[in-house]
This record gives C-alpha cells, sequence and structure tokens, in this order.
C-alpha cells in the first residue's frame, strides 16, 4: 500500500512538474493595440492583405513633392519614432533636398500587429505593400538599422525591382548563414560566453523555449536582452546621452508584449534563413542604384569580421568601415547626414 502510495506521488510530482514546464514555456497572449484591455491606438496605420496592421510615422517633406522616397527599418528595442536618419540630422536637412522618410512600427513593436509566422520574406512584403499603400510609386529607398536588416536583406531578396538604393547600418548577422568560413564562426563562437552560446543555441534549434530562457530566474539571461553595459563601446557610452529622449516613450516599443516584438526578433534573426544574404545578386546591374553596408570597427554586438566577409562576398555592395565606432554610430552628430549623401544623388555640400 505504500509503495502505491509513493508511486502514485511520484506520478503526480512527474505530472505537476511536466504541465509547469509546458506553461513557462508558452508566451503570454500580446496586448493588441485597439482590443479590450490592449494599448490605444495613436499612430496612422494601414491594413495588410492577411488583415495585420502596420504603424507608421512620416518626417521631411510630403511625399507627393518628395524627390526622394525612403522607408526607414528600425533596430531591436526601438519602434518608429527611433527613424535616426531623420531625428539625427540638422532642421531642415530634410526639406532642403526634398526627402522623404517613413519608418514604421515591424510587426509586434510599437503599434503594429504582432506575426507569430514573421520571417525575412514576410517583412519584405510588409514594406512592399507600406510603399504601395502610401503610394510611394515603382521604386523606393530602403535603410535598415541592427536587426531592421533582416527586412533590408529581405528586399534585396525578394523585391529588387521595387529598389532605387538600400543601406544596411551595421545589420545583425547570423553565424549560420552557410557562406561564412567554419573556421571564423567556431573563433568568434568560442570568444562567447557560455551563456551567450547557450541563448543562441536555443534561438536558433529550440525557438520554442527562448520564452522560458528569457524569463526564467535560475541562469543569467543574454546581454543583449538585459541590455547589459558590455555591449556597449567606449563611443556608444558616449552616444548614450543623445537618447535619453527615449524615456518619455520607450514603454511603448514593447507594450503588447515581448515575445512577439523583442524575442521574436531574435527567432528570426538568428534562426534558420530561407536564404543565405551572400548569395543574393547584385539588384543594380546597370549601375542604377547601389546598396551600402557601415559598420564600426568596434561593434561589440555585431563582428566586424563577419561584415567584412559580406563585403568580400558582395562585392556591389558599397563598405564603409568606420574606425572607434560601435553599434549607436548613426547617433553621433553629422552621420545620418553622411548616410543619405552617400545613398541618394543629392549635392554634398547640402
Amino acid at each position: 500500500m505504500k509503495k502505491c502510495l509513493v508511486g502514485g506521488a511520484f506520478i503526480i510530482v512527474l505530472i505537476a512538474l511536466g504541465v509547469w514546464a509546458i506553461i513557462s514555456c508558452i508566451p503570454p497572449p500580446s496586448k493588441i493595440c485597439g482590443t479590450p484591455g490592449g494599448p490605444p491606438i495613436t499612430a496612422p496605420r494601414i491594413r495588410l492583405s492577411d488583415g495585420r496592421y502596420l504603424a507608421y510615422e512620416e518626417h521631411g517633406v510630403s511625399r507627393q513633392n518628395a524627390t526622394f522616397k525612403i522607408i526607414f527599418i528600425h533596430a531591436f528595442a526601438t519602434f518608429r519614432r527611433d527613424a535616426v536618419i531623420a531625428n539625427r540630422v540638422r532642421p531642415g536637412f530634410l526639406e532642403k533636398n526634398g526627402i522623404y522618410v517613413v519608418s514604421y512600427d515591424r510587426p509586434g513593436y510599437g503599434e503594429s500587429d504582432p506575426h507569430s509566422r514573421r520571417s525575412e520574406k514576410t517583412l519584405a512584403h510588409d514594406v512592399e505593400q507600406l510603399a504601395d499603400q502610401l503610394q510611394l510609386g515603382s521604386k523606393f529607398y530602403v535603410v535598415g538599422y541592427s536587426m531592421g536588416g533582416q527586412a533590408v536583406w529581405g528586399v534585396i531578396k525578394y523585391i529588387p525591382h521595387r529598389l532605387a538604393g538600400a543601406t544596411l547600418l551595421c545589420p545583425v548577422t547570423n553565424s549560420w548563414w552557410p557562406s561564412f568560413p567554419d573556421s571564423l564562426t567556431w573563433e568568434l563562437w568560442n570568444k562567447q560566453t557560455k551563456t551567450e552560446r547557450f541563448a543562441m543555441l536555443i534561438t536558433h534549434h529550440t525557438p520554442w523555449l527562448l520564452y522560458w530562457w528569457n524569463h526564467q530566474k535560475l541562469f543569467q539571461t543574454s546581454a543583449v536582452m538585459q541590455s547589459s553595459p558590455t555591449i556597449f563601446s567606449p563611443q556608444d557610452m558616449a552616444l548614450l546621452p543623445k537618447l535619453a529622449v527615449r524615456v518619455s516613450y520607450k514603454n511603448q516599443t514593447t507594450q503588447q508584449g515581448v515575445h512577439e516584438s523583442l524575442e521574436r526578433d531574435l527567432i528570426v534573426g538568428f534562426g534558420k534563413w530561407s536564404f543565405d544574404p551572400m548569395k543574393i545578386e547584385n539588384p543594380f546591374p546597370k549601375g542604377e542604384g547601389s546598396v551600402h553596408l557601415w559598420q564600426g570597427d568596434d561593434d561589440r554586438l555585431v563582428p566586424i569580421q563577419l561584415q567584412r566577409i559580406i563585403a568580400q562576398k558582395l562585392s556591389w555592395i558599397k563598405y564603409h568601415e568606420i574606425p572607434g565606432a560601435g553599434h549607436l554610430f548613426p547617433n553621433a552628430d553629422g552621420v545620418a547626414e553622411t548616410i543619405l549623401k552617400e545613398l541618394l544623388p543629392i549635392p554634398q555640400a547640402s
């Protein structure tokens, strides 16, 4: 009888632990903007073909009077209001040069609906639908910062015919892209902490565990999710005061939940891609446009060695390496204007 009771208790404990484990792995439902209990809708939005909504913000001259039309794609843990190419230029610069910029919330961020099937391909088609609904014309420019590079690579791959030009600002790389040399990826892997390695393995191989990993209290999570100072270079630390303005609105970034914003970013960025960016063909074989990649050589988030490989394999990319710069370099004085002048055919004296 005692054995039966002990055995039964053991089974109950196992079941309880199993239920706890399952519950711990399931993220809470997103708080969709405009729904009961969800955040309010304050930004203009378009409705996509699958029914999702995409929020956006416009900068510079009107789209009707613009000479240059740019779609800006924000970085990790930011949203439409963090359009560095619009916010970090001198007053009147955009207007003087006929530049229109539209920044939008990627799925799950800000006031854009989440998309659990988000991928580099769906991100590209989100950009295309945004351009079409805002009537930006047959061709437009794209600029993606950090994790926003996912969408830029997708645009170059899937809708190159819509591009007038593209810029990647320290785009996050994926060590599992096949064209990276194994020797180099292993070298960089061994430089990471055990915590970062484990987080990366979970993100790539078992993404359904990522929510549990980022919210458990037994082990330290990744430095990126903690916004640890270790991810910033000396130049980044000097630039942080420029981001103080974000304090008033930064909570809006993940107001619908962190899983379909931050964690989905990681899953897409470091997951299994449908293509290798280093196998992409030149979208401008006749030189009618250009693609730029900017990278600081002291970036503590994105290994410069991998960006150099991309630049070597895609010789049609115009590669700009900035000495001493970290991941926040687009916020430095004058840099955003320089980036735009390299992308757009505007007078250098503007």
